[in-house]
Parts: C-alpha cells; sequence; structure tokens
C-alpha cells in the first residue's frame, strides 16, 4: 500500500517542502530510499524500525520504499525519521492514512521512540505559513521557536507513540501558541561602561561606531583595555527589531543552537573568535555549508582580538561580507545565502612586542619588524573599517581616581537617538544605518558646507586615503553629526572623522 505525508528541511537559510511517498509491498524484507539521501537519511531505516518495534507496532515483513520528493535535491540530516515512520505504519494499515496529508511532521526519532531535536525548525515554520499546509508536529524542544509564527498551527510531541495518539485523536488537542513580545526579556549585562576607568577618546569612538554600525580597530600595548571595551560594546547597541530578532534566530536555528530555554535571539549577538580560526569557520560553508562566525554575529558585534595573528587567507575572507552584509557559498550543485550583517570590532598590538605606542616600556622592534608586523593586515581590509582608534595605557592616576564614569545605559540613550534618526532618514532606502549608504546615498544625505568640503579635499590630498577611506569618513562624518542632531555636516565633525584613520595616516 502507498502512503505519502509531508516533512521539511532547509536550503541555506530558507525552508522548502518534501513529499515522502512510502509502499509497502510484498517480497524479500528490504528497505530502500531513494530521492538523493545523505549518509544520515539512509541510517533512518535502521532507526525507524528499531523505533517502531519498540513503540509496540507491527514492522512490516516485505519490500519498503521510500522516496523524498523533489528527487533532484539532496536530502540531509534526520529530520525525516518520523515522517517516514508514520509513513511505514500508514503503508501497512496501523493508523489512518487520510490525515497524515494536513500535517508536516519533523524529527529524529531514537531507538526507543523518542524524538530528539532538529535544526532549522524556524526558517521551515516561516516558509510553511506561505504554503498550504499550515499544521507542523516537531519535537517539544524546537516548538517555541516554531510557536512564534502566528499563521500556522504547532503541535509538540516526545515520542513516536505520542504522535500517533495526537492524530487519532487530534480534535482534543490545541496548537502551542507563543507571542514574540512575551519571550523578548531585557537582559542585563554583567560588564558596564562604568568600570572602564578613563580611555575618553576610545569610548567616544566605540559611541560613534554603535550609533552608525562602524567598523572599528583599536591599536594599543597589552593590557591597555582593548578587549575590556570591546565586551562593553553589546551594551550601549540599540534594542533589536522584531525583523532583526528574526533574522538571527533563523541562523542559530539552522546551526542547532536553540533550545527551549531560548527560542528568540533578542539580544545582539558576541562572537569571539581565536586567531587560529580557518576561512571557513569564519564565513561559513563546508561540505555540508553552514554558516560561520560572520552569520553567527549578524546583526550584532564581531571581535578578533591579535588582529595580526590570524590567517592571511582568513582575513581576506572578510572583505566580502563586510561589504556586502551576506555570504554567498558557491558548489556545483547549489549556491547558498548567509547574511553577515555585523560590527566588526578589531583589536591589535602596534607591534611585536606590544610596546610601540607605550609611555612606560621601550620598544625592542626595528622598522622592519614593526612594518612586517603591520603588513599582515593587508590595504583593502584596513579600508573597509571606518575607525582605527588608538588605546594608550592608562597612568597610576586613572586607574586610582575615584571619579565615577558614565555609565552604559547614558551612552545608549544617545545611540538610540541616533539610531531613530537613521530610521527615520532610511525608511525607504532598505538600510538602518549610516554605514550601508551607498555612493548615491552618501550624495543624498550627506550634505557637506563648503568650509567642510574645502576641509575633506585637503585631508584627501596631504593624506593620500583612497577612495574606501573617503566614503567612510564621510559616513562616520555623517554619524558624528547624527549624534549632536545636525543635518549639515560641518568642519569639527569632518575632522573628527578623519582623526579616525590612523593606519592611513602612518601614525604606527
Amino acid at each position: 500500500m502507498l502512503s505519502k505525508l509531508y516533512s521539511a528541511s532547509t536550503f541555506g537559510t530558507e525552508g522548502y517542502l518534501l513529499e515522502i511517498e512510502v509502499d509497502v509491498a510484498q517480497g524479500l524484507p528490504a528497505v530502500s530510499v531513494v530521492g538523493l539521501p545523505d549518509t544520515a537519511v539512509k541510517e533512518s531505516r535502521d532507526r525507524v524500525k528499531s523505533a517502531i518495534k519498540n513503540c509496540g507496532y507491527e514492522y512490516p515483513a516485505g519490500r519498503i520504499t521510500v522516496n523524498l520528493a523533489p528527487a533532484d535535491i539532496k536530502k540531509e540530516g534526520s529530520s525525516f525519521d518520523l515522517a517516514i515512520a508514520l509513513g511505514i505504519l500508514a503503508s501497512s494499515n496501523q493508523i489512518p492514512f487520510e490525515i497524515l496529508k494536513d500535517f508536516v511532521f519533523l524529527g529524529e526519532l531514537a531507538l526507543d521512540g523518542k524524538i530528539r531535536k532538529g535544526c532549522g525548525v524556524l526558517p521551515i515554520a516561516l516558509y510553511l505559513r506561505s504554503s498550504s499546509i499550515k499544521k507542523l508536529i516537531c519535537p517539544k524542544e524546537n516548538a517555541c521557536e516554531a510557536a512564534i509564527i502566528k499563521e500556522i498551527d504547532v503541535y509538540p510531541v516526545e515520542t513516536l507513540r505520542e504522535t500517533v495518539y495526537l492524530l487519532s485523536d487530534f480534535l482534543d488537542k490545541k496548537p502551542l501558541k507563543l507571542e514574540i513580545h512575551d519571550l523578548i526579556e531585557k537582559k542585563e549585562y554583567d560588564v558596564d561602561f562604568s568600570e572602564v576607568k578613563g580611555q575618553y577618546l576610545a569610548k567616544r569612538a566605540l559611541e560613534i561606531a554603535a550609533s552608525g554600525f562602524h567598523n572599528i580597530l583599536m591599536i594599543g600595548p597589552p593590557g591597555a583595555g582593548k578587549t575590556m571595551l570591546a565586551k562593553r560594546l553589546p551594551t550601549i547597541l540599540p534594542e533589536m527589531s522584531d525583523e532583526e530578532i528574526f533574522e538571527v534566530t533563523k541562523i542559530y536555528s539552522i546551526a542547532g543552537l536553540l533550545n527551549k530555554e531560548t527560542p528568540l535571539i533578542t539580544t545582539r549577538s558576541f562572537r569571539t573568535v581565536h586567531h587560529t580560526a580557518s576561512d571557513i569557520a569564519l564565513v561559513g560553508g563546508g561540505q555540508d555549508p553552514k554558516p560561520g562566525e560572520v552569520s553567527l554575529a549578524h546583526n550584532g558585534v564581531l571581535f578578533l582580538d591579535e588582529l595580526p595573528e590570524f590567517h592571511r587567507n582568513a582575513l581576506e575572507s572578510l572583505r566580502q561580507p563586510i561589504e556586502d552584509g551576506k555570504v554567498t557559498v558557491a558548489r556545483a550543485s547549489r549556491t547558498l545565502t548567509f547574511l553577515s550583517n555585523f560590527l566588526l570590532t578589531c583589536a591589535m598590538n602596534p607591534c611585536y612586542c606590544g610596546n610601540y605606542t607605550s609611555s612606560f616600556k621601550a620598544c625592542k622592534c626595528s622598522t622592519s619588524q614593526i612594518q612586517r608586523y603591520r603588513s599582515k593586515i593587508s590595504g583593502p581590509l584596513l579600508d573597509r573599517i571606518d575607525i582605527h582608534i588608538e588605546v594608550p595605557q592608562l597612568k597610576y592616576e586613572y586607574l586610582t581616581a575615584k571619579k565615577e564614569e558614565e555609565p552604559s545605559c547614558k551612552i545608549r540613550q544617545r545611540v538610540e537617538k541616533t539610531r531613530e534618526i537613521q530610521l527615520k532618514r532610511f525608511k525607504d532606502a532598505g538600510i538602518y544605518f549610516n554605514s550601508q549608504m551607498t555612493n548615491k546615498m552618501i550624495k543624498k544625505f550627506c550634505v557637506l558646507d563648503s568650509e567642510a568640503e574645502n576641509l575633506l579635499k585637503m585631508a584627501i590630498q596631504e593624506l593620500n586615503f583612497s577612495a574606501r577611506s573617503y566614503d567612510r569618513i564621510i559616513k562616520v562624518a555623517r554619524t558624528i553629526a547624527d549624534l549632536v542632531d545636525s543635518e549639515i555636516i560641518q568642519p569639527e565633525h569632518i575632522s573628527e572623522a578623519v582623526q579616525y584613520r590612523s593606519l592611513d595616516r602612518e601614525l604606527f
């Protein structure tokens, strides 16, 4: 007997529907799974067989053929187990077939019939709201992330037997429904800018970076506070919108980083990457393409400490994600796109020994060694970092000062006010921050007075800035002007923006 039912999978960060056909016929006992299955899908026959038997059902003694359609798309993962098991039970007349066609089934089966959590449930739920099938049966641990989609009905299950009971007594079951705003909790950060003594110029630069989502590089000797400052950057970033929350949560769902306790990612991510990371770990990919750190940091902060120590090919792989806000992974069979609009925050020493700019210790590096150390970071990558700032080593007086430093909440208020200005400005442009402006937008929204224009012209000619650096300076100046609610970019805004191009000015 032939039965048909539905499951689903993901393609990049988007879901798609699968039709699973199960035919149980007379013949020698055998199981054949067709439709470009990977190893995990092929092994489902053994998991399904044990789960059916251990749940008290009869496993048919005949030839079983399972077809995963469409057959020209490779099927990956173990989330089809539940659908295959129900198809076998329906084809062997142990459960009614008619009701199965109204549901989409997701879940990996354990040998005792328990249903384990899977990945990518939220993208699938988002896809189902525009499909003809709007009922989803999925593992209990994944139910919360799917239940926030109002247009579909989600039924959490824990075992194969519970699924069969649900289908046989469906009219008495109510779907799980959650409101997205009920899951958003204001996070209390463990760190705060009030804990950072001095470093006012660096704090100012980080405030500008947070306001306009500008990439930033901090240069200073060891122990100056670069990492300390970077870890506090998320505490001043504006809250994410509902659209941004869904974008980030989809990526974490694909990566399998969601659970019942955190079905939504409601705070901006802070991803710290070790300098031994490969280019695939950073930007994503692999034989089975998965999102990398740049995508996990989407709408958040990606922190690269000891920047020159990263492998050259890993750093160069960041150039396209920084510029485009997405990563395109091309394979012979398909091309996947992962969003990666992140705030790049980097830290580095000024030289090998780290004491080139220190006023306390003498530098032991030669000029050629310093140049060799700096050359590990390519010019094109530096051009894509909007702000270069020096973080000096603090004197004893600053460390022991009793003065109360400005807390993150006050800085965040100014950042959010600036964000509102940008949202109003770009409401019809499809972007959120000044750093995302195109050349056409720069001409439209970045109006300089004559004195500011002359100052910028002189800076470009005298300091030999590149064309990309020119754009970055104007974008940063636009954010500085927004912080004081100035529609026109003034000379002081340009001069401050030029100061944040330290490496271009060859100060180190």
